[in-house]
This record gives C-alpha cells, sequence and structure tokens, in this order.
C-alpha cells in the first residue's frame, strides 16, 4: 500500500471524531468541512514518518485550524455583540451532522460561544476528549497549568456560573469612553466613568514603564490617566474587556478593568511578560 493511500484511510477513519472536535469547537457545520479539509490538507503536505499517535496528531492539528478560525472570526467581530446562536445542521443522507449536533445540544453550544478561543479549545479537547494538558498546552501556546486553568474557568461558565456582567455593549460603551477621554485629556469625561472609590494597581514591570504601585480615588485616578492611553486598544483579555497597549507592535501592558454597574471600579496594570504570555487576548476595534 502507497503512503497516500495509507495516510488517505486513517485520515477516514479519524474523520469523524475530526468532526466532532471541530463542532464543538466551531458550532457550524460549514466551518467544520472546512478545517477538516484542511487538517487533510496538512496531513498530506506533512512527513508522519515519526508520529506514533496518528489520530492525536490529527486531533492536535484541527484544533489548531479550529483554534485559528475562532480567533480570525473575533479579529473580524462577526459577532461583536457576545454569543451567536450555533446554525441548525441539515440533515445529510445519513443524517450524520444532526445526530452529531444532537449529541452536542444547542444550549451548550451557545455556552461554548461565550468562552474565549484558548478557554473554549482547553474545555473542549480536556473535558470531552480527555486530551491531556500536557498536550493542551502547545497548541494555545501556555504552560500545562495555564491550560488547566483555562479549563476550569471554561467549565465553571459551562456549569452555569454567569460572567460578572454580561452586558457586553453597556461595558463595552464604558471602556470607549475611558479611552476616548484618557486620549483626549477630557479630566470630567474620565470622572464621568470612574467610580469614586476606584483604585489602581500594578505589577513591577508596569510600574517600572512609569506606573504608579497604587492609585485610589477617582479625582487621582483621571489625573494619572488624562493624556495618556494613546497605544492603548480595547481587547478581550480571557473572554473580559480590558486594554491592550500596544508598542512598537507587540503587547507590553494589559490593563484589565472591573466594571461595577456604569463604571470602572478597579484597574490592573499588567506588564510581566510571563503573565501576559497566559493571557488569552483578543483585539477589539
Amino acid at each position: 500500500m502507497d503512503e497516500k493511500k495509507f495516510l488517505a484511510e486513517k485520515f477516514e477513519a479519524n474523520r469523524a471524531r475530526l468532526r466532532a472536535v471541530a463542532y464543538r469547537m466551531l458550532g457550524s457545520t460549514a466551518e467544520v468541512d472546512d478545517a477538516v479539509q484542511e487538517t487533510w490538507l496538512r496531513l498530506s503536505r506533512s512527513d508522519t514518518s515519526a508520529v506514533e499517535n496518528l489520530g492525536g496528531w490529527l486531533t492536535t492539528v484541527v484544533a489548531r485550524v479550529c483554534l485559528d478560525m475562532l480567533r480570525s472570526r473575533k479579529a473580524r467581530r462577526e459577532e461583536p455583540m457576545g454569543a451567536h446562536v450555533p446554525e441548525p445542521v441539515a440533515d445529510d443522507a445519513q443524517g450524520r451532522d444532526a445526530e452529531m449536533a444532537d449529541s452536542v445540544g444547542a444550549a451548550l453550544l451557545v455556552v461554548l460561544e461565550t468562552l474565549a478561543p484558548a478557554e473554549r479549545l482547553a474545555f473542549v479537547l480536556h473535558d470531552m476528549f480527555a486530551v491531556p494538558f500536557e498536550e493542551i498546552a502547545p497548541i494555545v501556546g501556555r504552560t500545562p497549568a495555564a491550560a488547566r486553568q483555562l479549563a476550569s474557568r471554561a467549565r465553571r461558565r459551562v456549569q452555569g456560573t454567569p460572567p460578572p456582567d454580561a452586558d457586553f455593549s453597556r461595558q463595552k460603551n464604558i471602556v470607549d469612553a475611558f479611552l476616548k477621554a484618557s486620549r483626549d485629556g477630557d479630566f470630567e469625561g474620565l470622572l464621568a466613568v470612574l467610580d469614586p472609590d476606584v483604585v489602581v494597581r500594578a505589577d513591577q514591570a508596569a510600574q517600572r514603564l512609569g506606573s504608579l504601585a497604587e492609585i485610589r480615588g477617582a479625582a487621582a485616578v483621571a489625573e494619572f490617566f488624562k493624556g495618556r492611553a494613546q497605544a492603548a486598544k480595547p481587547a478581550l483579555v480571557d473572554g473580559s474587556l480590558a486594554l491592550a497597549v500596544m508598542l512598537g507592535g507587540q503587547l507590553r501592558v494589559v490593563v484589565r478593568l472591573t466594571i461595577s454597574g456604569e463604571r470602572i471600579s478597579a484597574i490592573e496594570a499588567v506588564a510581566d511578560a510571563k503573565r501576559i504570555d497566559e493571557f488569552d487576548v483578543t483585539l477589539l476595534t
């Protein structure tokens, strides 16, 4: 048997599993087909002579493909106001797509859509397909411990723990107003979106870049941020709204925001490279 035929047969033997992984990652049968096709193309172009577990290798590849597709989807902001409803599946000749969708459940897919891409991948691979965190970690570019944390955070969401405030649109408006006021040097505009008792804390790396270790009170925080944030962009960090400070095209500082009601009540500036590497960051427009 020639190698190409051998690989084709092995791929077909794993196709159902690959489609199951992709559907839980993407929630779209059209995108599932694209992801599985891309996985086959990567297989056909790769030297797998040293691969001992081809099924595991294929699962890793389709997971990477799906992660790229999810991140691209978020970057294009195809669903800017939160989760989209997963598309219904049309029965194929054998009813395989319908069976696949029924095995997942629409409610679960809706919850999965609220997760950050790396969270979703860690949860799907570990909790649904028993992939070890040691194998998940390289896919998401994290340590095994950080991958475990991603899955744990996702699991809490799936089990029904709601985010602190699910009103994404309202929170995004607050973040945008904060950014604009900061860039414009608008002291009153900053006061309007800051809680009177707001607290800013910065890690040591952020302090070396010019931040203060701690600032308390709306007036002091507004004075500090007035005229700043020129390099900051709104972002999702581990699924929550935040700011990403880009310097020289590189992510240098993550500014995590806590929003209570209509105002920002806490700000954390993180510039430690190791901590930043453990965040899942998606820039917003």
